[in-house]
């Protein structure tokens, strides 16, 4: 039954992302020892949709898919280092819409990739001018604690430990969740939606030690999606994907167990963060009026298929808890949800258009995924549509129907699994002549075109800091990881020549770049360029860290 939105009021919405959380949460099953009392009972209380995929397995594209309801494959925001604003600069956001109908727009914590998009918002904490979503976070004056960095090719923040300091010193998301309490525990004037980020279990995986006390380390379970052989039956493009050295960088300072406590420790930091921000909405007056729509971003593999991190399509990065409960009297759903669980395809491209349904708002029409309503009504409706969550390479993607999976990289490449009776896809069936026809009958649930891939604007790339000559000469390149695009940009006031050092410490001249000119330069993490005025006197370098970057050089005295 459904009612206009003229005749019913309007329901506010509580938002909430999580940030690199898998299915190890209790009430999908994900790993044996995982402590989440929060998460299980925001599902028991709505539907919990246990097959649900992100359109993106990384943070800038996933963000950008349920904020905008706008999918890569269309948009061309493919990964982390493109700019959503430079990639979708019109799009209007999720708050900017609700806004436009007469609601008030918050937000608190990481809700798009590390900024916060000022103008699409009426609130934030912190405060929207400052484009920094983190509030201030407690971490240890001494890094790395327990992961020693491998290379220029390792992310910094990957490393663990506990620390002695209680919630409120940690900061981070017990300030968001402080927050959101407060404005949960208002009566406010308007309807509101409320956006509640939190950060956990994003790496660094630094919590206060009480949360690593539920998992003793002695005690501790390897992902139950490990298989050691996992990667024999994969096509080369698998294999190249699934292996990566952060697995063995970890394996080798005896640290996996060490990970998975800490990971599972930051999800238990993240779920308590959680309840307190269901328990102010509980026991404040907008308890009875309050959509809440709670999902992560992607999913996160610990060493299954050989890998660390994300960016892949198998099931362990792309599955994501996804819960929603409806209060009675929404204008697009009258009864409100039913708790219960739906095990159809579904993905977090229809997070914006079923809010707006639920809220009994018009659609619009640049949204790609369809609404959930329907499932939320009926667990077991009909449901024809597949989801795809696309790589950052156009063409590669992950299908998933009810039972199957399909994975289709750029070059044709292809693998199938039977996820009921193969979970942690250990099996690729895709060259097995038996399984032909379903095989064909993903290929043509699969898109068919893919938008072109914008490159990132230079302006939006991290900086690499500036060493001027001293004492010491300058080091010697150390090359390790993968190639990419370095921008030399000349402001001062001299052409100057851009050297690499090579491994034995002697410059070798490779451009000269003019005043206010700008040079790309393709590097690997660990190279230092030298920069040399026109008499080839040495001025500074720079060290080439783990991602493409800009380096500026400064006025030269």
């Amino acid at each position: 039954m459904r009612v206009s939105a003229a005749d019913a009021p309007r329901p506010n919405i509580l938002l909430i992302c999580m940030d690199d959380l898998n299915d190890w949460i209790g009430c999908m099953g994900g790993h044996p020892q995982t402590v989440t009392p929060n998460l299980d009972r925001l599902a028991a209380s709505g539907v919990l949709f246990t097959n649900a995929h992100c359109a993106a397995p990384a943070c800038n594209p996933s963000r950008t898919t349920i904020f905008t309801g706008i999918s890569p494959h269309r948009s061309g925001l493919y990964d982390n280092r493109q700019g959503m604003r430079d990639v979708l600069p019109d799009a209007e956001l999720m708050p900017k819409v609700f806004s436009r109908h007469g609601y008030r727009s918050t937000g608190s914590g990481k809700l798009l990739h590390y900024f916060i998009d000022a103008q699409s918002w009426d609130n934030y904490f912190p405060e929207a001018s400052s484009e920094n979503p983190l509030p201030r976070t407690l971490y240890p004056d001494q890094r790395p604690v327990n992961l020693p960095r491998g290379g220029p090719w390792q992310y910094v923040e990957t490393d663990w430990a506990p620390l002695n300091a209680t919630d409120e010193q940690f900061g981070g998301d017990y300030l968001v969740s402080q927050f959101v309490g407060e404005q949960l525990s208002i009566k406010h004037e308007q309807p509101f939606f409320l956006a509640c980020g939190i950060y956990r279990p994003h790496e660094p995986w630094f919590v206060p030690e009480k949360y690593f006390e539920a998992f003793p380390l002695e005690s501790i379970q390897l992902p139950p999606g490990y298989l050691d052989d996992d990667l024999n039956d994969l096509p080369p493009e698998g294999k190249r994907r699934g292996p990566n050295r952060y697995f063995e960088h970890i394996r080798k300072h005896g640290q996996w167990k060490q990970a998975v406590q800490s990971y599972l420790a930051s999800i238990h930091f993240a779920d308590a963060m959680l309840g307190r921000v269901l328990d102010a909405l509980e026991h404040g007056p907008n308890a009875d009026n309050t959509i809440v729509m709670l999902m992560s971003d992607h999913g996160w593999h610990l060493g299954e298929k050989q890998h660390w991190q994300k960016y892949t399509a198998w099931r362990a990065c792309t599955r994501v808890p996804l819960m929603v409960r409806a209060p009675r009297g929404c204008p697009g759903l009258a009864e409100g949800t039913t708790p219960g669980r739906c095990d159809r395809p579904v993905n977090l491209l229809s997070v914006f258009p079923t809010v707006l349904e639920l809220c009994g708002l018009p659609g619009e029409s640049s949204h790609d995924g369809p609404g959930l309503v329907p499932l939320l009504a009926d667990t077991k409706a009909a449901w024809p549509h597949a989801s795809v969550t696309y790589l950052a390479d156009p063409g590669s993607f992950g299908l998933s129907v009810d039972g199957w999976r399909y994975i289709h990289y750029a070059n044709g490449e292809e693998e199938l699994y039977n996820v009921v009776d193969d979970p942690f896809e250990w099996k690729n069936l895709a060259g097995d002549s038996s399984y032909s026809d379903q095989l064909q009958s993903l290929r043509d649930k699969a898109p068919g075109t893919f938008a072109e891939k914008p490159e990132p604007r230079v302006s939006t790339l991290v900086q690499l800091p500036w060493h001027s000559i001293g004492a010491q000469p300058v080091p010697a390149s150390r090359p390790d990881g993968n190639p990419f695009d370095v921008f030399f940009i000349n402001e001062s006031k001299q052409s100057v020549k851009l050297f690499w050092m090579n491994r034995d410490g002697q410059p070798v001249h490779y451009a000269d770049v003019p005043v206010g000119g700008q040079q790309r330069q393709r590097t690997r993490p660990g190279a230092v360029w030298m920069i040399a005025d026109e008499t080839n006197k040495p001025q500074g370098y720079f060290v080439v860290d783990d991602r493409s970057a800009r380096a500026i050089v400064p006025v030269i005295p």
